[in-house]
């Protein structure tokens, strides 16, 4: 078939939705397919949020089949729509009004709300099917839209590179840095390890040098160290060898860092509302999921690091945990898109 996969673009922004778009063509490509991916850049601020999606349905696209992922491509006009859903724009959802949002709760800004809900139930009703990354992404669909979707969980990136290794001293943890991710929790929990750990944070942001100066003030400069851009190698080294990852992003869609960590074998420590985070962390199994506090995140490290059997044992659990969900192929995710059944 011709398959064409299609996906918004930030200028300039590199992250998981990339990652999956990518992923997403090649496992199409694998499996015997023509794939391309047709992307359009979009802006998230108030004043041009309906622009990209007005330009989605004008497209004229020539497939057998089109693969619709994050907002606002599933706007897209097509007779064999299959919607794949990253996430819708969450600023007029379940953020509005908080502070990662642009959309308040005056007068104008519900008006707008409205509109795009109503937008997003008639696009997204076009399609065929609907399939979402996440459990969380499927029960915002339905309490905001309306919507049955299917969860389908597919494999991370690095997937087949991702190995066990020892337990080092580094605490880790790879993500964008920004303020969803909640990066500066990394930076504070170290104030309150009494253990003699470090912790290596790999990515790039708009937060990247109040980050470094949160470290100064808090006298952890010394035992934190900001790694910016790290390639895979680095990437799967880091994991191998970590004694743990943390992660804690507000309300995570799904949280590609859970799955690479648990891959390479180790616990993950993360908070009560990250999220997707949660439907693969379970507490006192394969990782701690903590009230969110820095203290209460740097004693879960602390006991990782002074019981390094326990940190084996959940890491072996964690293993289990993403192959059992996950996989390790990308075909059973593309036989679902196509209209196959499940297992």
């Amino acid at each position: 078939m011709d398959v064409l996969v299609c996906g918004t673009q930030v200028p300039f922004m590199y992250g998981g939705a990339e990652q999956l778009t990518e992923n997403l063509v090649g496992a199409f490509r694998a499996a015997g397919h023509r794939c391309e991916a047709v992307r359009l850049p979009t802006a998230w601020d108030r004043e041009r949020l309906l622009d990209a999606a007005l330009a989605w349905r004008l497209l004229p696209l020539q497939a057998d089949l089109v693969v619709a992922t994050n907002f606002p491509s599933y706007f897209v006009r097509h007779p064999r729509k299959v919607v794949y859903l990253f996430h819708q724009h969450r600023g007029a959802y379940d953020l509005a009004g908080s502070r990662w949002s642009d959309l308040a709760l005056d007068e104008d800004a519900l008006e707008t709300q409205r509109q795009l809900a109503e937008w997003d139930t008639r696009a997204l009703s076009e399609a065929e099917r609907i399939f979402t990354i996440s459990g969380v992404v499927s029960e915002r669909l339905g309490r905001f839209n309306g919507l049955a979707s299917e969860p389908l969980y597919h494999p991370e990136p690095l997937a087949d590179r991702l190995h066990p290794g020892p337990f080092g001293d580094e605490v880790f943890c790879a993500l964008r840095l920004e303020q969803n991710k909640r990066p500066e929790l990394l930076v504070e929990l170290m104030g309150h390890v009494r253990s003699g750990v470090r912790m290596a944070i790999a990515g790039r942001g708009t937060r990247a040098e109040a980050l470094a100066s949160l470290a100064r003030e808090r006298g952890v400069d010394g035992r934190v160290e900001l790694l910016g851009f790290v390639d895979d190698d680095d990437l799967v080294r880091r994991y191998a060898s970590c004694l743990c990852v943390v992660y804690a992003p507000y309300d995570e869609d799904l949280g590609y860092v859970t799955l690479q960590a648990f891959r390479a074998g180790k616990p993950v420590v993360t908070a009560g509302d990250a999220g997707g985070v949660l439907e693969w962390v379970e507490d006192g199994v394969n990782g701690f999921v903590t009230d969110g506090s820095p203290e209460a995140m740097a004693a879960a490290v602390d006991r990782l690091d002074a019981d390094r059997a326990l940190a084996a044992r959940m890491g072996e659990a964690g293993r289990a945990t993403v192959e059992r969900m996950a996989g390790s192929s990308w075909q059973p995710v593309v036989d679902r898109l196509l209209g196959g059944s499940a297992g």
